[in-house]
Parts: C-alpha cells; sequence; structure tokens
C-alpha cells in the first residue's frame, strides 16, 4: 500500500504500456524502509509494554499480600501446654473475605504441619524449598483451578526446639490483570492517533526532501536541445552533488564532442566541396559543343583526378572516424610493429614510383626480438600507412633532388618500440608542428594534393596505444631539412 501511495505521489499520471519495466520510485523505497520496521516493531512494542504493565500492576497488589502476611502471623500465639494456637477475630476474617473482585484464601500451618486455620487444600510451598525463618516470599500457584498470586512467610514459635509455623495468603489475579489492562490502554490507545500522525510527518518530510530533485528534474526538462551548459548545484542536496557533478562533466564531454563533429563536419564539406566543384565544373567542359578530342581528354583526366582527391579525402575521414570510434572498446594483442610496416611499404611501393620516390624500410626484420608491441593490427597498420603516405604526398622529386622516404622500426633498450618514418622533403617550421596534428590544416607553402587528415589519425591512434608522436627535422642544417616523425610505444 505504501509503495503504490509513493507510486501515486511521485508520478500522477501513469501509462502502463505492455512489456514495459516499471521503475522503483525512490520515493517509495525510502518510506518502505523508514515505515516498515516501524509497523513490525509496533507489535513488540505492544508485547513488551503488556509484560511491564503485568509488572508495574503486580507491585501494590504484591504488598498488600506481604502485609496481610505479616499481620496473620502476629495472630499466633503459643498457649499451655507448649501449643500453637490462631485466634484470628470473625471481623478480620470477613474483612479479608470482602473483595468483589477477587478471591482471598488463607492458611495457616503449626510449627510440626498441624493445620490451625484457612484453607485445607491449599497449596504447598515447593518441595525444594527449606522452611527458613526470613522475608516474605511470592510465588505463582494455582487454588481450586484458579490462578492465584501467593504470598508465605516461616515463623518462628516459642515452643521447645523452635518450631516454624507456615503462613500463607493467596488472591486471585483479576485485579492485577485488570490494572494492567487500563496501562496497556492508556500507553497504547495514544499510539494509535501517534502512529497515522508519524507515517504523515515521514510522507510531509520525504516530499520536502525530494523536493529539490523534482526542481531539478523540471530544469532539465525545461532546457532546450541546445542547451549543454552545467547544471547548477546549490541548492541540490550534499548526497546528490556528486550525481550532477557526473551529469555536468558528461554535459561537458558531450558539448566538446559536438562542437568537434560540427567542425568536422564543416571542415569536411569544405574540403569535398573543392574537388566536386572541379568533377562538375570539367564536366560541364566536356558536355560543351565544340569541344575536341584534346580538349575532352584533359577534362577527363582533371575528373579523374578530382574524383581520386575526394576518394582520397573520403578514405581519410572514414579512417578518422574509425579511429575515434574504435577506442570505446579497442581490443589489444601482441603485434610484430616491423612486419605491419614492411608490408605497408611494400603496397606503397607503386605510389612513390608515380612520383619518383626512392622509397625503402631500414630497420629491425620482422619477427626480431623486442619489435613486438601490444595494440590493434588493423589500426597500427593505418597509422604506419598514413605516416608514409604523408611523406609521398609531402616530398617533391626533382633531377637535381631525388625524393628519398625511409621505414624503420627499432627496439629500444628500456624494451620500448619506436617507429620513423623520414623524409628529404621542405620539412614542417617548428612554429606550425603543434598545429599540423589538427583536422585538414596543411603547413604553408605546400603545393602537395593532400587532405590534411593524415597527422590527425596517426595522433589518435597513438593516443588509443598510449604512444607518444614527434617530429623533428631528418636532416638539420640541410635544405630542404625533411621531417622524421616518431613514434613511440611504450614496454
Amino acid at each position: 500500500m505504501l509503495r503504490k501511495m509513493a507510486d501515486a505521489h511521485c508520478s500522477p499520471s501513469v501509462t502502463v504500456k505492455l512489456f514495459q519495466r516499471e521503475h522503483r520510485s525512490l520515493f517509495g523505497e525510502i518510506l518502505d524502509w523508514m515505515l516498515t520496521p516501524l509497523l513490525l516493531l509496533w507489535p513488540v512494542s505492544l508485547a513488551l509494554t503488556w509484560l511491564v504493565a503485568q509488572g508495574i500492576a503486580g507491585k501494590p497488589f504484591d504488598r498488600a499480600l506481604e502485609y496481610n502476611v505479616q499481620a496473620l502471623s502476629q495472630l499466633l500465639v503459643v498457649s499451655q501446654p507448649h501449643q500453637a494456637q490462631f485466634n484470628l477475630p470473625l471481623p478480620a476474617r470477613e474483612i479479608m473475605r470482602a473483595d468483589d473482585t477477587d478471591q482471598v484464601y488463607y492458611q495457616v500451618l503449626g510449627g510440626h504441619g498441624e493445620f490451625l486455620s484457612g484453607e485445607r487444600d491449599f497449596p504447598a510451598p515447593p518441595t525444594e524449598e527449606l522452611p527458613a525463618e526470613g522475608p516474605v516470599h511470592l510465588r505463582d500457584d494455582e487454588m481450586r483451578g484458579l490462578a492465584v498470586r501467593v504470598a508465605y512467610l516461616w515463623t518462628r514459635l516459642d515452643l521447645p526446639g523452635s518450631p516454624l509455623a507456615l503462613v500463607q495468603v493467596a488472591e486471585t489475579r483479576e485485579k492485577r490483570s485488570v490494572l494492567a489492562a487500563e496501562i496497556i490502554k492508556g500507553v497504547m490507545l495514544p499510539q494509535f492517533v501517534i502512529l497515522p500522525l508519524a507515517v504523515l510527518l515521514v510522507w510531509l518530510a520525504l516530499a520536502h526532501g525530494l523536493r529539490p530533485l523534482k526542481q531539478l528534474e523540471e530544469r532539465i526538462r525545461a532546457r532546450t536541445p541546445d542547451d549543454l551548459s552545467p547544471l547548477d548545484d546549490q541548492a541540490l542536496p550534499q548526497e546528490v552533488a556528486p550525481l550532477l557533478a557526473s551529469v555536468n562533466d558528461l554535459l561537458t564531454r558531450l558539448k566538446d564532442s559536438i562542437a568537434t563533429q560540427k567542425r568536422f563536419l564543416a571542415d569536411a564539406a569544405h574540403q569535398l566541396k573543392t574537388p566536386l566543384a572541379g568533377l562538375r565544373m570539367q564536366a560541364d567542359l566536356a558536355q560543351r559543343e565544340g569541344t575536341n578530342t584534346a580538349e575532352l581528354k584533359r577534362s577527363l583526366q582533371q575528373i579523374g583526378r578530382s574524383s581520386v582527391r575526394a576518394t582520397h579525402t573520403v578514405n581519410q575521414l572514414l579512417s578518422l572516424a574509425r579511429a575515434e570510434n574504435s577506442g570505446v572498446s579497442l581490443s589489444l594483442q601482441t603485434c610484430d610493429l616491423a612486419r605491419l610496416t614492411m608490408d605497408v611499404v611494400r603496397d606503397s611501393v607503386p605510389r612513390a614510383l608515380e612520383k619518383r620516390i626512392d622509397l625503402g624500410y631500414d630497420g629491425a626484420q620482422a619477427a626480431s626480438p623486442g619489435v613486438q608491441t601490444s595494440g590493434h593490427p588493423t589500426l597500427l597498420k593505418e597509422l604506419v600507412r598514413n605516416l608514409v603516405d604523408n611523406a609521398i604526398y609531402y616530398t617533391p622529386s626533382s633531377a637535381d633532388q631525388p625524393a628519398i622516404v625511409t621505414a624503420r622500426v627499432l627496439a629500444e633498450p628500456d624494451g620500448g618500440v619506436l617507429l620513423q618514418v623520414e623524409d628529404n622533403g621542405p620539412g614542417i617550421p617548428e612554429a606550425e608542428r603543434s598545429l599540423v596534428f589538427q583536422p585538414f590544416y596543411r603547413a604553408l607553402g605546400t603545393e602537395a594534393d593532400g587532405s590534411g587528415l593524415g597527422l590527425s589519425i596517426v595522433q589518435e591512434i597513438a593516443r588509443q596505444h598510449r604512444a607518444e608522436v614527434t617530429l623533428e627535422e631528418a636532416h638539420p642544417g640541410q635544405v630542404p631539412p625533411g621531417l622524421r616523425v616518431s613514434v613511440r610505444f611504450g614496454a
């Protein structure tokens, strides 16, 4: 019932859908954990109160029984010739019997166990208890089928041998039960008012305590889809602050991701616009009337080059997207970096020959010790391919200056692996080396037909493999200085 009431409080209009998993109510959970122990402890409290009431109700009546036993013991006298006698006046006997609620019984036995007065069928004291002069004793017993409370006293007589006489008084327990019931009523009846009031107060306290969460929900729902600014955590409880901090961190990362994607799409559209515009222009030129065969052939060559450039840009974009997305669940395995590099160099030889570039590999051989690293083979191969392609694209070849591109893999003394790709091209000025890792950035003064994505892909794949990428001059002091790109993989 509590859970239903809590769910009704938290969501007044709930549409129940088939196969929809029911969400737990935080309000109901807290309410259940607070009120269920309270309701379970209430019967225990009732039982304990009954036991305490029984003890409280019995004390005054026990004192009255003790007084009666002591009063009766004073009526024991020793007569001649040395015999115990008990003289209870008739008015006193009538007063003892005059009780509208309970029955009172008594018994007096002499020093030798002889019956002197009272009821002959009065229950005897416990057999394991030895007669001893002392204070009044109390016990629970049964008299003529009724539960009674018995007070008894061993008293010494002034007779030879100092025998002990026994005086017992019993009373039924009706008055005790009535008084205990009255105590229970006085204690428990207010609880029937206090318990619902406590439930109401707990309800109101929970509703007030969870109000900041409701307000936070309303603030989030009122936001526009493009509002990714951090949420204000000033009015929230301390326990909710870590959750809100995590949400704000997620919003910040999501905002950065969306901004990166927007910038990426804008740059990609800009980069693809040029080759696509060239394709359209050359197609229009080829369709003009009066175009001779030579002009048509040139237009087709331009269309071919533009399509190759567009295809290369698209492939680079796909490679960068694949590199960025694969970092979430990157499955690593032991890779032979030397073998991967040699495979890439072998595949790139036709493109290098087309540009009259001397492409070669100079480093450790495949399966050599120390050239193995933990990584994703496809992404590592993509990293090497982009480094080699960049060197081929940006290294001009001439009769005076033959172009040379060299790839190498070296095992380092500390257990790491070093991948290097160097060329003898124009290199990258030191001021621009931190900028070339940005997507679509190309160093000034280069006329190569590249997309500006190669080093961005290299940087992303290296980051996922916890590798470090550095740029430096391959031939310091020479003109041109060349470029050496080093990627260091940890041990």
